[in-house]
């Protein structure tokens, strides 16, 4: 079985290749381009690469949300156009379990954040495991003082990371009163491998929908939404 992933939720651009639970290729780019200029000619240089063709997909696994407006629009399209051409379904994978999943330590708390702008974050809470993270807080988008609640009632050590760690640091390790860690900097970020391998398993359940059937979750109305309402 070959999967191709799709990350596009935040400042990264990542995607990745797998074939039967085997990591084949991981791309990842972290600059001030754009995803629509990226990530597909990152896919073209993987799939040439792993010497793999677009007719051996088997499904294209891809971060569904929170993040992002326009770059889970971009991976969305993207990812629809690819299944729809091969005939292929879409895995959606949440994008803060995603990040659950880049930490290897097994049977940790682990909170992934996402700026969510306007003093607010995009977060779920995590129990990291050897397949899927299982869910202790559905994803939703609230202040961070709401996250620390959560954190301080769940009473654990504590792994964070995602984009909002360096955005609200200060204010977590003054309120946090567990103990507490943040991940790397090569796994605070989105990766492809994550939302591949977590692809896989969701794929094996049955938990895919069709090209047409697919769209982003973005658990909030847009910027421009919001000022046309105001």
């Amino acid at each position: 079985m070959k999967i191709l992933s799709i990350d596009s939720s935040g400042l990264v651009a990542a995607t990745a290749l797998m074939s039967d639970g085997m990591l084949v290729g991981e791309y990842t780019i972290h600059n001030k381009k754009t995803h629509s200029q990226t990530l597909l000619p990152m896919i073209a240089d993987m799939m040439q690469m792993a010497e793999v063709e677009p007719e051996e997909l088997d499904c294209v696994a891809v971060s569904a949300g929170p993040g992002s407006f326009t770059g889970l629009r971009i991976g969305a399209s993207t990812a629809k156009g690819i299944a729809w051409t091969l005939g292929i379904p879409i895995v959606p994978v949440s994008s803060l379990m995603g990040l659950a999943a880049n930490v290897s330590e097994r049977g940790v708390v682990v909170c992934p954040i996402m700026d969510a702008r306007r003093g607010q974050v995009y977060y779920g809470i995590y129990r990291s495991a050897q397949g899927i993270p299982e869910v202790l807080a559905e994803p939703a988008a609230a202040a961070v003082q709401s996250v620390v609640e959560q954190i301080n009632a769940i009473g654990e050590r504590t792994i964070f990371l995602g984009d909002g760690v360096p955005v609200f640091e200060q204010v977590i390790r003054e309120n946090v009163e567990v103990e507490i860690c943040f991940a790397e900097a090569a796994d605070c970020y989105q990766r492809g491998a994550s939302v591949a391998r977590i692809g896989g398993f969701l794929f094996e359940k049955g938990d895919y929908v069709t090209a047409a059937d697919f769209a982003p979750v973005y658990l909030r109305k847009s910027q421009a939404e919001r000022e046309r309402e105001e």
